[in-house]
């Protein structure tokens, strides 16, 4: 589907038959993928404004494997077109030789995130075993996806989570949020209220919490919804998932940050 904070719905119903093709897997040899000059990106973004007034500016454009197929970035996402910028397409470009989602992998480069450099000190933490496979969360205390995550999580081994409560949606989520910040022990404050339905108390007197911190980190980082996950590679999942994607994401970075 095309995402409505991209395109006006006029372009939508568009654009989302051209997707057939962007669902075709090329079986074209392999080429270079390579910038294209920005004299060149500029034109082709000055071409899509002025034929489509609601497409955003192409912040980056590069060839791809499948030959006079042109890869352009918009924000954090992609689409293809071709060198005149006549057509655009939005969906998965796969290779069928190696059966490689070289969409998702392009996506999932240009949102990676430098690890080291979230606020941990925001987030609350709790660790099973060693440790040693970190993780950062966003997530909503009324979120259930949320919650079904967090109970994958209670099964995983040698894994420290981290998670930056933000409280979008509504106002009861602030509330909570708030009180499981200022409890005494708010990391079984946080598993008790996910895990069991157990109502978070608020505490007597005031804490000052990080909830208007993790909403602007959130912001930064493009989080649209929860739960986010963040792995220590940088790359992220955007959803919920079962406990082996998890698992296998977890290893794998472990691996790319020894």
């Amino acid at each position: 589907m095309l995402r409505p904070d991209v395109f006006s719905r006029p372009l939508t119903w568009w654009a989302r038959g051209a997707m057939v093709a962007g669902l075709v897997a090329t079986a074209v040899g392999a080429q270079a993928q390579n910038e294209l000059p920005a004299a060149q990106v500029q034109a082709l973004s000055q071409k899509l404004s002025q034929r489509l007034p609601d497409f955003p500016p192409v912040q980056s454009a590069r060839t791809t494997p499948m030959a006079g197929l042109i890869e352009i970035r918009v924000g954090d996402s992609v689409f293809y077109t071709d060198a005149n910028g006549d057509h655009i397409i939005e969906g998965q470009l796969i290779d069928t030789r190696t059966q490689r989602n070289l969409t998702e992998a392009r996506l999932e480069e240009i949102n990676k995130i430098d690890f080291a450099t979230l606020p941990l000190r925001d987030a609350i933490v709790w660790r099973s075993g060693n440790g040693s496979r970190r993780i950062a969360v966003f997530s909503d205390p009324n979120c259930g996806y949320c919650k079904q995550l967090e109970r994958e999580f209670q099964k995983m081994k040698d894994v420290t989570v981290y998670t930056f409560i933000i409280p979008i949606l509504g106002p009861d989520s602030r509330t909570k949020a708030d009180s499981i910040w200022c409890m005494k022990d708010r990391t079984q404050a946080w598993l008790d209220w996910m895990l069991q339905g157990v109502t978070p108390q608020r505490p007597l007197g005031q804490c000052a919490t990080p909830a208007q911190r993790n909403l602007a980190l959130s912001q930064r980082l493009r989080v649209r919804g929860t739960p986010a996950m963040f792995f220590e590679d940088g790359t992220r999942l955007a959803a919920a998932a079962p406990m082996n994607v998890i698992e296998q994401r977890l290893d794998r970075a472990a691996r790319a940050s020894r």
